[in-house]
């Protein structure tokens, strides 16, 4: 499911809710393409520190772990960082969406 958001410019931007398939497989390079500069470098600063600790541990499910605990949580962090940002939901069904399944 996807909602739709208005900038304050006008810019209309889909934004994808529930679970992130493409964090859970691709990690930091999904905030990198929507150019969300702050995840990237937290997912690949923790995607580092966990996959070194994985390697040095020998316990080389762990990045297994850290993939679905992105995938569930990326997408509602980069909806709400796009309202802080001033973005609005176009729709009232978006803003129902929100309410039900981003923020609560």
């Amino acid at each position: 499911m996807k909602i739709n958001l208005v900038s304050p410019a006008g810019q209309i931007n889909q934004a994808p809710v529930g679970f992130s398939w493409t964090a859970f497989f691709f990690g930091f390079f999904v905030p990198l393409f929507r150019k969300d500069w702050k995840w990237t470098g937290i997912m690949f600063g923790v995607g580092l520190v966990v996959g070194t600790l994985g390697y040095r541990l020998g316990i080389s499910y762990l990045g297994i772990g850290v993939g679905v605990v992105w995938g569930m949580l990326y997408n509602k962090l980069y909806i709400k960082e796009l309202l802080a940002k001033g973005w609005t939901p176009a729709t009232d069904l978006d803003a129902e969406v929100i309410r039900t399944k981003v923020t609560s």
